[in-house]
C-alpha cells in the first residue's frame, strides 16, 4: 500500500496562484485536480497527502473537500495569530476537517531567516502540537538553523522536513546540508520526506547517480521508519513524470528489507499523518 505523502492540487480560477507566472513554470501552468492525480498515479498509490501551496485558509478548505485518493491534508493557518488555536479548531470542524493532519507555512519565502523561532510562531506551533497536527517544514539553507532550533524547543511537536531540506543538488551542495540533516535526525520528533529532489538538480539533468548520495544520507541518518516517499506532483513535472519519481524512489530502496521498503513507501506516512 503505497502512500504519496506529498503532492499538490490547485485551481487557478478559485485562488490566486500568481507564482505560476514565474518564467520556467510553463509546464505546470494549468489546473491540477484529484482526478488528474489519480490518473498520474495509475493505480500505484492507494492514498495521498495533499499539501498546501498558498498561505491561505481558503485553499485549505478546498483541499479538505478534495476527492480520493486524497486521504489527508497538510493545510495552513496563520501561526502568528493569537487566534491560531481557534482557527485550527474551525478547520477541523469544517466539512472534511477530519482529514486535516498537518500544517505548513511557506517558510522558504519569509525574508526573516529566523521566522520559525519568533515567539508568536512558536506559540502557534505549540497550538498545532496540542491538537496532534504534524508540522511540515519547507525550508532552504537560510532557514535551516531556525528549523533546528524550533524542533529543539518543541520536543512534543511532530515535525516533517519537506524535500529533505531542499539541498542545492545542481550546484553540488553537500555541506552544510549534510550536517544539518544529521542534527535534525538526532531529534526523535522529526521525520523526513524523500521528495522534491528531481527539481533541485537543474541546471544539471536529474539522474539516480546525482540524487542517490543525498537520499542515502537521509536514509542513513533517519532510518527507514522516519522517512517517507512524496512525489511533489505536479511540481515534479518540471523535470520528471509521476511514474519516474516513484520509480526512482523504488530504485533507491534497492537492498532495503521488506519492512524498510514498507516504511518509506507507506508506513511512516500512515503513522505520522494518522492514516488508516
Amino acid at each position: 500500500m503505497i502512500v504519496d505523502a506529498h503532492h499538490h492540487l490547485w485551481d487557478r480560477a478559485r485562488h490566486d496562484h500568481r507564482w505560476l507566472d514565474t518564467p520556467g513554470l510553463e509546464a505546470i501552468r494549468r489546473d491540477f485536480t484529484a482526478t488528474d492525480l489519480a490518473a498520474a498515479a495509475a493505480g500505484e498509490v492507494r492514498t495521498t497527502v495533499a499539501v498546501q501551496t498558498l498561505n491561505s485558509s481558503a485553499e485549505t478548505y478546498d483541499l479538505l473537500a478534495a476527492a480520493a485518493p486524497v486521504g489527508a491534508v497538510v493545510g495552513w493557518v496563520d501561526l502568528i495569530s493569537s487566534r491560531c488555536g481557534t482557527r485550527l479548531d474551525e478547520l477541523a470542524a469544517a466539512p472534511g476537517g477530519s482529514r486535516l493532519r498537518g500544517l505548513r507555512h511557506l517558510v522558504q519565502d519569509e525574508p526573516d531567516p529566523g521566522w520559525l523561532v519568533r515567539p508568536s510562531v512558536l506559540r502557534g506551533l505549540a497550538a498545532a502540537a496540542d491538537r496532534r497536527f504534524a508540522v511540515d517544514l519547507l525550508v532552504r539553507g537560510p532557514q535551516r538553523a531556525a528549523a533546528l532550533e524550533a524542533t529543539r524547543r518543541l520536543p512534543d511537536a511532530s515535525f516533517v522536513i519537506d524535500h529533505a531540506g531542499k539541498p542545492n543538488i545542481g550546484a553540488g551542495e553537500w555541506e552544510p546540508w549534510a550536517a544539518w540533516i544529521t542534527a535534525m535526525a538526532a531529534l526523535p520528533n522529526v521525520v523526513c520526506k524523500l521528495s522534491g529532489l528531481v527539481t533541485e538538480c537543474p541546471p544539471r539533468p536529474w539522474s539516480r547517480s546525482l540524487i542517490e548520495p543525498y537520499a542515502r544520507h537521509v536514509l542513513a541518518s533517519f532510518g527507514a521508519d522516519r522517512v517517507m516517499f512524496g512525489s511533489d506532483w505536479p511540481v515534479c513535472l518540471l523535470q520528471a513524470s509521476y511514474a519516474e519519481v516513484l520509480g526512482l524512489t523504488v530504485e533507491l530502496l534497492d537492498g532495503a528489507s521488506p519492512a524498510e521498503r514498507d516504511a518509506v513507501l507507506g508506513g511512516t506516512a500512515r503513522r505520522v499523518y494518522r492514516l488508516a
